[in-house]
């Protein structure tokens, strides 16, 4: 049997809604981009989202609209994506790394407060896989020295804590819409913000800070555009947008299904020796985007290749940041800093979790992977 690592969630509907698209004279941002932004806003609850090319573009510009830059900390997690630090060096500020919890991989809020410094200007938590961080303590370190909050939400687009949402807390939350996540164009992004300034200010700096994008210049009588700011090219056109206004729609529904395949996951392999499953918080709404697994390191190689020779499509998600080669020759990072991301990092495997998967591959996954550490 094959089963891929992840299928995408895009149907005939929304094939034809880009098609619809390409077959009309405006493609780059315009009414598109617009209904996406306002279903995105409402769905989770948000003042305001702004369409850009990608997560990484969302946290870049969410810096660059805070004023931090060069000189400035940032404190964020070593387990992520390597983008969550990049976007801060492409800011011109530096990442400030804390370790993670051991049971859900996410920042410990209770380490942040011991790494700020004077030039501590904001904290980026990052809701791994789905899971959202503590973000009633991480807004009452904020709050207390007066930082910023910017989530990296590029997981956790459905998931909620303790009776918030993502964003409720931040200045910014980020999303991405790759080609792996819950809903999806492909490449792409979304910042969401409740400050109506600010969301001004990021429309304009997601095309390189003029005043009036396309749409404004060229469907209406023409006027000239200034460019009051320096700004980047991160702007989603309406091609993408297509494609992801009818995932939105249906986005409970594909929850739900994960939600499913997790559940069957973890009765199935919660009780299987040399094997241990991150849990998921109470009270909390876990977005479903990686099941990660999490076995004895020396066997995680050989364990992740077996299953590929089983047809079963993997990942490791992530080994951490700090350990990456750029990391440890431009700051000195070594093994030992931070001990728990460390260890997740060497033992995690993620599994196939999509809608798409059928209870016979899944059942499938679970079978081989039982068989696979058996041997």
């Amino acid at each position: 049997m094959k089963i891929e690592f992840f299928k995408h969630n895009i149907e005939q509907d929304d094939i034809k809604r880009a098609t619809d698209v390409l077959n009309s004279i405006f493609l780059t941002t315009g009414q598109g981009v617009s209904e996406f932004e306002n279903s995105f806003a409402s769905y989770l609850k948000a003042q305001h989202a702004v369409g850009v090319t990608s997560c990484t573009a969302a946290l870049h510009l969410s810096l660059l609209a805070y004023g931090i830059g060069r000189g400035d900390e940032v404190i964020t997690t070593p387990m992520s994506f390597c983008a969550t630090s990049n976007s801060i060096l492409h800011a011109g500020a530096t990442p400030v790394f804390v370790d993670v919890e051991r049971e859900t991989g996410n920042i410990k809020a209770e380490l942040i407060e011991a790494a700020i410094t004077k030039t501590t200007k904001a904290i980026m938590p990052v809701h791994l896989y789905g899971q959202m961080c503590d973000m009633k303590k991480i807004r009452t370190i904020a709050d207390k020295y007066g930082l910023i909050v910017i989530e990296d939400a590029a997981h956790a687009i459905e998931a909620e804590r303790d009776g918030v949402r993502v964003g409720e807390l931040a200045e910014t939350a980020c999303f991405s819409f790759y080609a792996t996540k819950n809903i999806t164009s492909g490449e792409g992004g979304a910042i969401a913000t409740n400050n109506s300034e600010k969301a001004e200010l990021l429309r304009k700096v997601r095309l390189h800070g003029i005043d009036k994008s396309a749409i404004d210049r060229y469907t209406m009588q023409y006027k000239h555009w200034d460019m009051p700011v320096l700004g980047w090219k991160y702007n989603m056109d309406n091609i993408h947008a297509a494609l992801l206004i009818g995932q939105l729609k249906k986005i409970d529904g594909l929850w739900k299904r994960r939600d499913e395949i997790w559940r069957t996951y973890e009765d199935k392999l919660a009780w299987i020796r040399d094997l241990s499953i991150l849990k998921t918080i109470g009270n909390s709404r876990h977005a479903r985007h990686l099941f990660t697994i999490l076995v004895q390191e020396d066997k995680r190689d050989s364990i992740l290749h077996e299953l590929q020779n089983r047809g079963i499509g993997v990942a490791v998600n992530y080994r951490p940041i700090h350990l990456l080669k750029f990391y440890r020759d431009n700051f000195g990072y070594k093994e030992g800093d931070f001990p728990v991301a460390e260890d997740i990092g060497k033992r995690t495997i993620s599994l196939p979790l999509y809608p798409r998967l059928d209870d016979t591959e899944a059942c499938y996954v679970i079978e081989s992977l039982k068989k696979v550490l058996k041997n």
